[in-house]
């Protein structure tokens, strides 16, 4: 076994857990992953356009991304050393697409840059994502640029193959998965995570699954979600919780009837190695027969891949190597290589 293909392993094994063998890997694809963010974080170069005040964002995730990314060691005040631009504006969902029209042209007209891949190296922030509008601006901004939103983001306001999703901000400060877990229930759900009546009210009747009909205080919450094997997600309702299960260990299971394409992480994850995803058609009986089958055959590699991947469902006041900030620059370097055009002028 060569040396090089030594220390690759050996990197990639300090990503995760002590307890956690290298057969539960969440990631697409270990040695790529691990070569890769060592090379972003030595090269990744990102440039802010001037701004006289700072932007107010509509969520508490996006404010601290910003935040995080101005102070760090990505930013340049060379715009030609730059992989990638940054749009300090905040696009509030009630922003129209006048107004949206109107910024981008501000930055045509008094910067250089937008023009020379017409906004594809560019990238923003938008909590609920950007209207679509017929403005040449709007539309090199939502097909070119790459638009960060919040997980979940509005339905059709996201481009799956450029946009990217923000972890939710979530009480996830460290792995507490135990190595041989025992669990109490079967399932658990947390008040508001479903809301589904039919379903709810057949869960209720079963006594394997816990359904809170009211919220509790944290220290209970944890105990719960520590004593239970999967944790119940409705998509489009409250999933600030996931990267806090799988830190406990306890497998999130999306409940939705059609294709999820904002997950967050989609380029170093792969989801289906540490959450499952089932409908509501066959309601509860339906959903206790998958966890069922999950449970006999793949649950504990699940759970152990997330807990291995639930560092990076982590923000902190102060940037930690793999957490959600790294995490979401990641993404944009594997986002770098745009085609820039040669300069012209416009009608």
């Amino acid at each position: 076994m060569s040396l090089p293909f030594l220390l690759c392993i050996s990197l990639f094994a300090s990503l995760l857990p002590p307890s956690t063998p290298l057969s539960s890997s969440p990631y697409l694809s270990p040695s790529i992953f691990s070569s890769n963010y060592q090379k972003m974080l030595k090269a990744f170069k990102i440039y802010v356009y001037p701004q006289s005040e700072a932007p107010s964002f509509d969520s508490k995730v996006e404010s601290l991304f910003y935040s995080s990314l101005t102070h760090s060691n990505f930013i340049t005040q060379n715009p030609e050393e730059a992989h990638l631009f940054f749009i300090p504006f905040s696009f509030h969902a009630d922003l129209s697409p006048r107004s949206t029209a109107r910024v981008v042209g501000d930055y045509r007209t008094d910067y250089i840059y937008w023009n020379r891949a017409l906004g594809a190296d560019h990238f923003y922030l938008s909590c609920t994502g950007v209207r679509q509008g017929s403005d040449r601006n709007v539309v090199e901004l939502k097909k070119n640029s790459v638009q960060i939103s919040c997980f979940p983001t509005t339905s059709g306001l996201l481009i799956p193959h450029k946009d990217i999703t923000l972890p939710p901000l979530a009480n996830v400060h460290a792995l507490h998965a135990p190595a041989n877990k025992t669990a109490n229930y079967l399932a658990y759900v947390r008040y508001n995570w479903v809301k589904e009546s039919t379903l709810v009210e057949e869960l209720l009747a079963d006594p394997e699954i816990l359904v809170e009909s009211e919220p509790y205080d944290q220290m209970t919450y944890e105990a719960r979600v520590a004593g239970s094997k999967f944790c119940l997600f409705e998509y489009g309702q409250d999933v600030t919780g996931i990267g806090e299960a799988m830190s406990f260990g306890c497998v999130p299971v999306v409940i939705t009837d059609r294709p999820i394409q904002d997950l967050p992480l989609t380029d170093v994850l792969s989801w289906q190695r540490i959450a499952v995803f089932v409908g509501t058609r066959g309601g509860a009986r339906e959903l206790k027969r998958v966890l069922g089958h999950v449970a006999v055959d793949g649950y504990e590699e699940m759970s152990r891949s997330g807990a291995a991947a639930s560092k990076h469902f982590v923000w902190n006041e102060t940037p930690q190597s793999y957490d959600a900030f790294h995490m979401v620059m990641y993404q944009l370097w594997l986002r770098r290589h745009t085609i820039r055009y040669a300069e012209r002028e416009w009608a």
